[in-house]
């Protein structure tokens, strides 16, 4: 993965230097040095001692002084520029795994005195409080802490948090500085074992016929270094831009992972876990691969270098249904996807739960076209609802046995393997 370094703010740039002094308030120490001083004044003036009074005007000028250090301070941004930059590394990050942030400051007023703290969503760290490691120098402070994300999703690091006082410790400032920067976190990925030659997933390949899919389902956009005799110039001709073709897997169909997403938190991420481990480990052993999940729009199968990043990116932004009603809707969005288009059969791996009669009888004519495999979420002590579309499923033609959220992702993916392996054994 390549570092992405953070948005640069300027620090001023949106508030003016007014509004920042709105923000100056006095310490305790401040307080008191200021209370006594004018308190000493009213009473050397009453009592008539000049030294009383020099002595309460020159507390009352200390807090005054320290204002006015803090001011400078507060104008020297807004005159010559203080400059954020905070880099995450490596970046995406995945759950569980460690990333580095550094945040650097440039600038010459008040860094030295400054004490800089950063705001990070508890997604980040798991809820445990970050620790950062500060290196100061002439005109530049560093903070680097490690951060080891505990879910999937799109997360703020920063604002940075910034925390002026004067030399006495009289009056004290507190703002932001830059700007926050989000840190994608991808689900984790258990790589599966996917069967090839007669034991495989995909039957029309294994049987060693070529299934339906277009031509095209077996090339690949042309790379850099490509032998110019495995350029197939009918779909280059008919697309626009150069295509090789794919001979190593030639039979090999294009799959596509369908999630039905749940509204529970833990099964939801359990799902879309599964559901990325499959798709990775099919694009791996040769598949062009596309997933269909949440509210998106449908991708298009992908098998080059850089399909395992969209499918990992496209995992991150996936979010809860919000009720039972819009998973279902984002599902019979998915599977008007598989049945509107006449592009061939395809290999279909899907993680749902309970279903209805009307989303039953959708998938089963799936089924008609594509080769269907199925993974039906058995939630709870009951799972009445499971069992009836499990049921459903198998009379329609699909490959399907029940999961339990939460359990190892390879378990599921065996007992998956396990089930086709005796459908075939009792009927083929």
């Amino acid at each position: 993965m390549s570092t992405e370094a953070g948005r640069q703010a300027r620090g001023g740039a949106k508030p003016g230097l007014r509004d920042r002094l709105g923000s100056l308030r006095p310490t305790a120490r401040g307080t008191v040095l200021l209370a006594a001083g004018l308190a000493l004044v009213v009473v050397g003036v009453a009592l008539g001692v000049p030294a009383i009074v020099q002595a309460g005007m020159l507390a009352a000028l200390a807090v005054l002084a320290g204002v006015a250090t803090v001011a400078a301070d507060l104008a020297g941004p807004h005159r010559v520029g203080m400059r954020v930059t905070r880099t995450v590394h490596p970046h995406p990050v995945t759950v569980g795994e460690t990333a580095s942030v550094t945040i650097e400051v440039l600038g010459r007023a008040g860094l030295d005195r400054a004490r800089l703290s950063e705001r990070a969503a508890r997604e980040l760290s798991g809820g445990r409080p970050l620790r950062a490691k500060v290196v100061r120098a002439a005109g530049k402070v560093q903070l680097r802490y490690t951060i080891t994300p505990a879910r999937r999703g799109r997360w703020s690091a920063g604002p940075l948090e910034i925390h002026l006082r004067d030399v006495l410790g009289t009056v004290r400032w507190s703002g932001e500085l830059g700007a926050a920067r989000l840190v994608a976190v991808r689900p984790p990925v258990t790589r599966l074992h996917v069967p090839t030659g007669s034991a495989s997933l995909d039957t029309h390949a294994a049987s060693g016929t070529r299934s339906p899919a277009p031509d095209d389902t077996a090339l690949r956009d042309y790379r850099p270094g490509d032998d110019p005799r495995r350029v197939h110039w009918r779909s280059t001709a008919r697309r626009g831009e150069l295509v090789v073709r794919q001979d190593e897997h030639a039979g090999r169909r294009p799959a596509t992972v369908l999630l039905d997403l749940p509204t529970d938190d833990e099964a939801l991420e359990w799902t879309i876990e599964l559901g990325v481990s499959v798709a990775i480990s099919l694009l791996e052993s040769g598949h062009r691969v596309r997933m269909l999940a949440g509210d998106s729009a449908a991708g298009r199968h992908r098998a080059d270098e850089l399909a395992a990043d969209a499918l990992l990116d496209q995992a991150v932004d996936l979010t809860t249904p919000p009720d039972p009603v819009t998973s279902r809707r984002w599902l019979h969005g998915a599977i008007g996807d598989l049945t509107s288009r006449g592009a061939g059969s395809e290999l279909v791996v899907a993680v749902l739960g309970g279903l209805d009669t009307r989303t039953q009888g959708d998938l089963a004519r799936i089924a008609t076209v594509h080769d269907g495999w199925a993974m039906v979420r058995a939630a709870g002590p009951s799972t009445f609802v499971a069992d009836e579309t499990l049921r459903a499923l198998r009379r329609a033609g699909w490959t399907a046995c029940l999961v339990r959220p939460g359990e190892p992702v390879r378990a599921s993916w065996q007992r998956l393997r396990d089930t086709g392996d005796l459908v075939v054994g009792a009927h083929r």
